[in-house]
């Protein structure tokens, strides 16, 4: 009874603010969560604050913003999706999928409501936005109102962003299909299936479409290249090798999006193996050690990673060799980077954003917008729109934030 009353009593200061859920962080979280003093080189601008639903919560998620037609599309797991205006915030349009389940009566016996469960998107062509799910349905919305033009079941959760291009949408799914749909209709084309490893992380890699091949990280360390047309394999090409004694050891995903700049494609698995590998062949041209499950990216000739213990570098992207690296967010579980004027902006768990001078990679502005706490945490990378991002924590609130 006193235990059970003890684990009461947390449970109930867990749940009020951060500052009392910080009494019980061990002495190397709270070193980790102290920022140190910084230099602001400018002042960011927060133009509009909004909600979508109740967010991701402590749920597995690449839910992202998107800017397409005008608008800034966001979504949340439980289905609420919601178009705003880039300017104002104001919402254009909201749906809620999944709006005709009920609860059933095992649902009130275990305190759960069914939800959409969305966690793939969001991508947005032809008119329509697309997100899945990972009850492994795929939705393609009309992005005038939010309305469904169709939706399909696929084989596995779609946990990834799709990919849109030639009239296909491609999703990646955790069971190791990646299937293309027709983009007006949701029928399925074709389905290519590569092996999933008996351990895996929680995610996949985001398929990319280029130059007629659909291109995608697999579980067990490899780059596929698919015909777009028919799904064929065109080249598979090794980038991590997977060793160790257990299977734990031999973890060796490539759950990033590949990045495609000009001939070269980018990828980084989380065994610790960076590459640059030529896309029409898949030759390796160079490899570096470096450890990430964060999508790269890039300005001019330098390419940012985030690796798994949240140090940000930059590499060149013509040979790999690093320029500078950025441990002063080391451990603060840390989103992808992306470029933004003259900088790389990171969010992490805490809810804090911070901007880096792409040059030497000085921690040069910062902004608060969470509530120092991980549920109210910035999870994914900020989606930007010339000098403006966008981007949500988990709670389900989205901010247009500007850089001067």
């Amino acid at each position: 009874m006193k235990k059970l009353t003890t684990l009461l009593l947390a449970s109930t200061l867990l749940g009020g603010c951060s500052t009392i859920s910080g009494w019980f962080a061990d002495e190397e979280e709270l070193k980790i969560r102290e920022l140190k003093p910084i230099e602001m080189a400018f002042k960011p601008t927060v133009k509009w604050q909004a909600s979508v639903g109740g967010g991701v919560e402590e749920y597995f998620s690449h839910l992202h913003p998107a800017v397409a037609y005008g608008k800034v599309f966001v979504a949340s797991r439980d289905g609420a999706v919601r178009a705003f205006d880039p300017q104002s915030g104001k919402t254009l349009w909201r749906v809620q999928l999944d709006q005709d389940r009920h609860w059933g009566w095992m649902d009130w016996f275990n305190a759960q409501y069914p939800t959409a469960k969305v966690a793939g998107g969001i991508a947005s062509a032809y008119d329509k936005i697309f997100i899945g799910t990972e009850d492994g349905i795929v939705y393609a919305l009309n992005q005038a109102d939010g309305s469904i033009a169709w939706q399909a079941n696929v084989k596995g959760e779609v946990i990834s962003t799709p990919a849109v291009d030639g009239g296909l949408v491609v999703v990646n799914t955790t069971s190791g299909h990646t299937l293309a749909l027709d983009a007006d209709s949701g029928e399925q084309k074709w389905d290519f299936e590569s092996e999933v490893p008996p351990l895996s992380l929680r995610g996949v890699s985001s398929p990319v479409m280029a130059s007629g091949g659909v291109l995608t990280g697999t579980a067990n360390g490899k780059l596929a290249v698919v015909v777009a047309e028919n799904g064929v394999l065109a080249w598979e090409q090794a980038v991590a090798s997977p060793t160790g004694a257990t299977e734990l050891d031999r973890i060796a995903d490539i759950d990033t999006k590949p990045l495609i700049i000009g001939g070269s494609v980018y990828v980084v698995s989380y065994d610790g193996t960076l590459a640059a590998l030529d896309l029409r062949s898949g030759r390796i041209m160079w490899k570096r050690e470096y450890a990430s499950f964060q999508s790269l990216s890039y300005a001019g000739n330098n390419l940012f990673v985030v690796d798994t213990s949240s140090v940000v570098y930059a590499l060149d992207r013509r040979n790999g060799i690093e320029l500078w690296s950025q441990s002063g967010l080391r451990e603060r579980g840390l989103t992808a980077a992306q470029t933004v004027a003259d900088y790389v902006v990171v969010g992490d768990k805490w809810g804090f954003v911070h901007w880096l001078n792409q040059t030497d990679g000085k921690i040069v502005a910062r902004l608060s917008l969470g509530g120092d706490d991980e549920d109210e945490g910035i999870y994914t990378a900020p989606v930007v729109d010339g000098n403006v991002f966008y981007t949500q924590t988990r709670d389900g609130q989205v901010y247009a934030v500007e850089t001067p």
